[in-house]
């Protein structure tokens, strides 16, 4: 016999993508602590506030590939 688990996995598996990821993230969600809420809070406020200085042209963007070759570099990679 299989497990209820194991049942639910096969279910859901046949879902649409969109579905799923709903899903997944409602389970991913159920296991954060208050702390990790916090933390998505503080995150979320600060990239609003970069999004507000960079229309305001106080910050200005970078390519991915120059965000990454610095960072390579940084950190010797």
């Amino acid at each position: 016999m299989q497990s209820v688990a194991k049942e639910f996995e096969e279910k859901l598996m046949c879902l649409p993508a969109i579905e799923r990821a709903c899903i997944a993230e409602k389970l991913l969600s159920s296991l954060d602590s208050s702390s990790q809420k916090d933390i998505d809070i503080a995150w979320a406020i600060e990239s609003e506030d970069r999004v507000k200085a960079f229309e305001k042209g106080e910050i200005s963007a970078s390519d991915d590939s120059d965000v990454y070759r610095r960072l390579e570099k940084k950190f010797n990679i």
